[in-house]
């Protein structure tokens, strides 16, 4: 009885504890091919059975976990968890132990080795070729096209403005034609343009007579050489009769004096408010005509030096007319850019259009046409602005840190305005890799450089592709030896384990630099992790 009872107890007991089994379909595979691990889990129905996550198969990288299979049978149930496993190197690998937990306790499986080959190439009937030489890719055609047709627009504006204000045979305006005639002509035409006006019309006495005697104080003070605008009534008629008495003014007593009326009684028009009647000044001015032209008539022939001061006035009108016009075209043109200026501030903002004019090295940076590419192996893709050159020399930090490949590419310096460096590495298999020596390396690759004072923030980083890793940021100092000065500066350092490598990208740039920042936030939405076979 007692036997019977003991092996109940033990059959029951069995029946109650998880057992986990693990297999692998092979163990010898070709670089690239793929291996299927599996877990089989036998547990009660109510037990919580955790599979592993993420990449703990290392060495070997997981391609893909498989949905779990759900067996039942009675208050049991069977689990089965598949992964597909590869590797990109040839040599012997360990697989380590992978844990499974089971209502929170762990259950380990054994290690397995893992055989990956050579894919043996048979030269005989597979030729052989040459590696090609490097190939010039031509540039996309990018934005560009855009500032060139906006400069263009803005340059035929300009140009018509020009055209129009300074190149363009306007048509003369009347004023212009009158201003350009000889003294006396130009004298007979403003009469004439007078009677077309609307003073009398509007009982504007005092500026009709005014006009009236101005028009003929002007001829006298160009023709007749007398300072006649400045003149009093009385001192104007001494100095005509003083010409006369000379002899240089051959005119009669009675046009003076006809002169002298009109005279006086514009000055009671004027300045005592006289109200002429119709008939007085129908005759005056029709004297004002008639002493412009007895004048004209008794002044002698003009002499070539009169002549050639009235073409020098001519001239002198012309170019200040072609002075006036260039003024009003660079008046124009810098309304027109002003305009401009401001459309485009209250769009983009003053600093972005201060840069673009002036120029700034990191906007034309994040400007470029951007470059797309994957780097090392196992590859990182990236787009940047410029494409990163590889750098064969290892940093005296990653020397004996158990590596067995390290691959730099590299754009820029660390005195330049923008710096980038994507590291690609893998450790060797006796190695433990531990990520927080690596990101420790890394940070020592810059002082090395030459960055003193750096401030270090950690954080975690996710890209769009959903990949997952740490983020180390912060700001540093360096030196400039052309300068002899400090300046600040800031950097980003992106660590990811993916596909059975360690991938590292470091930028440093400006401090407070709006378009770095950009071209760094631009930079980590593009990283990803491409599989190849």
């Amino acid at each position: 009885m007692l036997l019977v009872f003991y092996c109940l107890s033990c059959i029951a007991f069995a029946q109650s504890t998880p057992q986990v089994k693990s297999s692998v379909d092979s163990t010898s595979i070709k670089i690239g091919e793929q291996i299927h691990f599996t877990f089989e889990v036998e547990a009660d129905t109510t037990s919580q059975v955790i599979f592993p996550e993420g990449q703990t198969f290392m060495p070997l990288e997981v391609v893909e976990a498989l949905p779990t299979d759900t067996l039942i049978n009675q208050d049991r149930f069977n689990l089965i968890k598949k992964y597909a496993l590869t590797q990109f190197d040839s040599g012997t690998y360990t697989l380590p132990r992978q844990q499974v937990m089971i209502n929170n306790k762990p259950y380990f499986t054994d290690s397995l080795k893992i055989e990956v080959n050579t894919v043996v190439v048979d030269t005989t009937k597979q030729k052989m070729y040459d590696i090609k030489g490097l190939a010039q890719v031509e540039k996309p055609f990018g934005d560009w096209w855009k500032w060139v047709l906006g400069g263009l627009v803005i340059a035929a504006i300009v140009g018509g403005l020009l055209y129009w204000f300074v190149f363009r045979k306007k048509p003369l305006t009347q004023e212009e034609k009158i201003a350009l005639l000889p003294p006396y002509d130009r004298a007979i035409a403003e009469l004439k343009k007078l009677d077309e006006s609307k003073y009398l019309i509007q009982s504007e006495y005092k500026e009709y007579y005014s006009e009236l005697t101005n028009i003929v104080r002007s001829y006298l003070e160009e023709d007749v050489h007398i300072s006649a605008l400045e003149s009093t009534t009385d001192e104007l008629i001494t100095k005509m009769e003083m010409l006369r008495d000379a002899g240089s003014l051959k005119i009669d007593n009675d046009t003076i004096s006809q002169f002298k009326n009109v005279l006086q009684t514009a000055d009671l028009v004027k300045f005592a408010k006289n109200t002429p009647e119709n008939s007085a000044i129908d005759r005056d001015r029709k004297s004002i005509e008639q002493i412009v032209v007895k004048t004209k008539e008794a002044l002698p022939e003009p002499t070539e030096e009169e002549l050639m001061e009235q073409e020098e006035y001519v001239a002198n009108f012309k170019r200040k007319k072609k002075q006036q016009q260039i003024k009003y075209a660079i008046a124009a043109g810098i309304g027109v850019l002003i305009i401009v200026a401001g459309i485009f501030t209250y769009k983009y903002g003053f600093s972005n259009v201060k840069d673009s004019v002036f120029g700034h090295p990191t906007k034309s940076l994040l400007e470029e046409q951007w470059v797309g590419s994957s780097y090392g192996f196992p590859a990182i893709y990236l787009e940047t602005p410029k494409v990163l050159k590889r750098n064969n020399k290892i940093p005296k930090s990653i020397e004996g840190a158990g590596t067995n490949s390290y691959q730099v590419f590299e754009y820029g310096g660390l005195q330049s305005n923008f710096y980038i460096q994507a590291t690609i590495s893998t450790y060797k298999k006796e190695a433990d890799f531990d990520a927080k020596k690596a990101i420790d390396a890394a940070l020592a690759k810059v002082e090395e450089a030459g960055a003193k004072n750096m401030v270090v923030k950690q954080d975690e980083v996710v890209t769009p592709t959903g990949k997952k890793g740490n983020k180390v940021f912060g700001t540093l100092e360096i030196d400039s030896p052309e300068s002899k000065k400090t300046r600040e500066a800031a950097y980003v350092i992106l660590s990811f384990v993916q596909n059975g490598g360690f991938q590292q990208l470091i930028m440093v740039y400006p401090k407070d630099d709006l378009y770095a920042e950009q071209i760094v936030e631009k930079i980590t939405n593009s990283i990803d992790f491409k599989t190849e076979s």
